[in-house]
């Protein structure tokens, strides 16, 4: 058994080595990615776990699986102060990662040759881990999810992802295929990828291969190819396979990465109105048999893209569309930080000058209808946040000024209705992520 997993890891590390991933060239930044960089910041998901808001100067931030060190710049950007070490079984991956974080100047980083299996070896600890896009491909993915909760600090977070069986069995058929052909046999390169192609151009239009697992894009993108027809190691899972490894490696589920996309209620014309079997049980099901009908009604994801961390670790929290309207008085409102930005600011200014509505879906990597846009009337209460955190009587101020009377009776807008409606604005604005609320004692 071991022999066999070391071939593979071997032959994972012979492809890598061949065909370096991503291949995004090296003075290509993410700066202004702000979508990408709000997966990347911990922030993001220290706050859904803990409805806390945290410092990431100083926090020490491991990249699993660094590849060319595209993602390991997104975390660096998405997270100052905080300390990048990256590691990666290869080796030509891992000299291409020190390359593109040393030509861009970032310099509070390290990189190893190293399979995350090992990562005890570092002898460091680290507050957020980000495996992306590489548990799927390791040969034993819980030693590889122990290995991480090994180097995890007590309160930290874990990121990491698993490819959807469901959702990819085309691409797994196609590899079972090339398998067979023994495209499969050694790390694929120009000559596999130039028979992969030969063979579906061979293929009657109708036969089940190309109808699902050939995209037109394969015919020149060298990288997808190999990236999903010929990718090494891939293996595929569902819902329960997530659990049970997570199980497996003591690690607690925090939240799927995407948690408004995976929402049962939403894939149904009207949600009160389900048919009467599910609408009996729907209401005594776990989350994991939540997200698990979710995924055999709508297998829409790619990833079952998650975060986890150390059992019961998390701090205990009232949501905040619970809280009292004491609770509310003491609370400290803030914009999250990588949408505290100049150019995110002066889209706000433009909606409110010309009186549209600001449209944020392209900032947040997730959002959930309705709420996909500002009024201008509360992107201009929220224009403080930019400066520094505020109190709801900040904004309930800020807010009766603006709107300083009901334009149905013409009434003067009394503190206790403004109170209300911004709040309400707030609960909304927190529950996508766009608001970071905080309790204060």
């Amino acid at each position: 058994m071991e022999t066999k997993s070391s071939e593979a890891i071997e032959k994972m590390r012979q492809h890598f080595d061949a065909a370096p991933y991503p291949r995004i060239p090296l003075d290509t930044s993410p700066k202004d990615n702000i979508k990408l960089l709000y997966l990347h910041n911990f922030v993001t998901a220290y706050y859904l776990r803990n409805q806390q808001s945290i410092d990431t100067s100083g926090k020490v931030i491991l990249d699993a699986g660094c590849g060319t060190g595209y993602k390991a710049f997104a975390l660096a950007l998405a997270n100052p102060g905080a300390k990048i070490v990256g590691v990666d079984l290869s080796k030509e991956s891992v000299n291409l990662a020190i390359q593109r974080l040393k030509y861009h100047g970032i310099e509070n980083t390290e990189f190893h040759t190293l399979s995350i299996e090992d990562l005890p070896q570092l002898g460091l600890e680290f507050d957020y881990i980000n495996a992306d896009e590489v548990l799927y491909l390791v040969p034993d993915y819980i030693a590889a999810l122990q290995a991480m909760k090994a180097v995890l600090k007590p309160e930290g977070i874990i990121r990491t992802n698993l490819h959807s069986s469901l959702q990819r069995f085309g691409f797994y058929r196609a590899q079972k295929i090339f398998t067979i052909m023994g495209l499969m046999d050694e790390a694929p390169g120009e000559l596999e990828i130039g028979l992969v192609r030969e063979t579906a151009k061979a293929l009657k239009n109708n036969v089940g291969f190309k109808a699902t697992a050939w995209k037109v894009e394969f015919e020149t993108d060298d990288e997808r190819v190999l990236a999903n027809l010929l990718l090494q190691g891939d293996k595929g899972f569902n819902i329960p396979q997530m659990f049970a490894a997570l199980r497996s490696a003591d690690l607690e589920f925090i939240s799927m990465v995407n948690w408004q996309g995976w929402d049962v209620m939403d894939l149904f014309k009207n949600s009160e109105k389900l048919p009467a079997k599910l609408e009996e049980r729907l209401p005594k099901f776990s989350q994991e048999e939540r997200l698990h009908l979710f995924e055999l009604l709508h297998s829409t994801y790619r990833l079952l893209d998650f975060w986890c961390g150390h059992p019961q670790a998390a701090k205990s929290f009232v949501p905040i569309a619970e809280w009292s309207d004491n609770n509310w008085q003491k609370a400290r409102i803030n914009l999250h930080p990588n949408l505290n930005v100049a150019k995110v600011k002066q889209e706000i200014i433009n909606s409110i000058t010309n009186n549209k509505t600001w449209e944020f879906r392209r900032y947040l990597p997730f959002t959930k209808e309705p709420f996909t846009y500002i009024e201008p009337t509360t992107a201009a209460c929220l224009l403080p946040l930019f400066d520094a955190p505020q109190t709801i009587n900040n904004l309930v101020e800020r807010w009766q000024r603006i709107k300083a009377v009901d334009p149905v009776t013409l009434n003067s807008i009394e503190t206790e209705v403004a109170f209300q409606q911004v709040k309400q604005q707030l609960i909304n604005l927190q529950q996508i992520g766009l608001l970071l609320v905080e309790a204060q004692n």
